[in-house]
């Protein structure tokens, strides 16, 4: 990667994350060394990241987030309708870091600092998911009530292992919903008790077992989860389900597209990159090599 000229870093003050001064100590000098022109910015309240994005983000060559899935999330919303782009590097300073664990990017925040000023610019395809847009994945139903389920205190006292309590909790309780979905013309409905629409692998740090994902291709995978048990619960993330047999086969059904519509028989919460906050129905479209990322050599 060439020499950085102009760049920012942007933290969000209010997430409720541990550790943030310690992380900006641990990756600013490594940052700051190499930059010719560097600023950095942390928020005020929440929506904050995204205007700071938007105001500023055109006039850098690379945009440093510090902070988890939430924060890029937002990030990645004030950067989206933005003529030029800057690049976009992960920090990873949340609690599942999915999104820098789809980069590659070490978890530790000095070693990724390390990384992503010697690493490579990559494409990476974003969903427009109605006015908004998502990076990593976009879901109903048992992936949103686990998030619902999770307090910010408890988020911040056990980190990832709050989301597997949650998911032990939730999952009880289930119920199957009704859906429709369309999907580059053709229309598969019937009953879950989950929907994932992914881009990346990861989710609460677990890689999904399907080898074909990939957020480059200009598709979204569709991954469908008839029945709630914690026994398929386990399957979901320790199966290669692209070698799928008739027994799982009964329990999941897969698609892949780039046009996808999701009706629910009622209105249901949906998660986007960890993030609640809209409801189906959802219109969903794959904008190959929306974004650019970098990632480690």
């Amino acid at each position: 990667m060439e020499k950085i000229k102009k760049a920012m870093l942007v933290y969000n003050a209010h997430a409720g994350q541990q550790g943030i001064q310690a992380n900006l100590e641990a990756c600013l000098p490594i940052l700051a060394a190499e930059i010719e022109q560097f600023m950095v910015m942390k928020s005020a309240e929440q929506g904050h990241l995204a205007d700071i994005c938007k105001n500023y983000g055109a006039g850098q060559d690379v945009l440093f987030i510090l902070g988890g899935d939430g924060t890029v999330h937002e990030c990645i919303n004030g950067l989206a309708e933005l003529q030029n782009k800057p690049a976009i590097a992960v920090l990873p300073g949340g609690t599942c870091n999915d999104i820098s664990r789809m980069m590659e990017i070490p978890q530790n925040i000095r070693k990724a600092a390390e990384a992503l000023m010697n690493g490579v610019v990559v494409p990476v395809d974003a969903i427009k998911a109605d006015d908004h847009y998502l990076v990593n994945f976009w879901g109903i139903g048992l992936v949103t009530e686990t998030s619902n389920n999770i307090s910010e205190a408890e988020k911040e006292r056990l980190g990832k292992i709050s989301y597997y309590l949650s998911a032990i909790r939730t999952i009880n309780k289930m119920e199957p919903f009704r859906y429709t979905i369309s999907c580059d013309g053709e229309t598969i409905a019937g009953e879950a008790i989950m929907i994932l629409v992914a881009n990346g692998q990861f989710i609460g740090t677990n890689r999904l077992p399907f080898q074909n994902i990939s957020f480059d291709d200009g598709l979204a995978d569709i991954i469908i989860v008839k029945n709630a048990s914690l026994t398929l619960l386990k399957e979901l993330f320790t199966l290669d389900l692209t070698q799928i047999n008739e027994e799982i086969a009964t329990e999941f059904l897969l698609s892949r597209g780039s046009k996808i519509k999701i009706e629910t028989e009622k209105r249901m919460d949906a998660d986007m990159d960890g993030e609640v906050y809209e409801q189906t129905p959802s219109e969903l479209t794959v904008l190959k090599h929306y974004f650019q990322f970098i990632k480690p050599a």
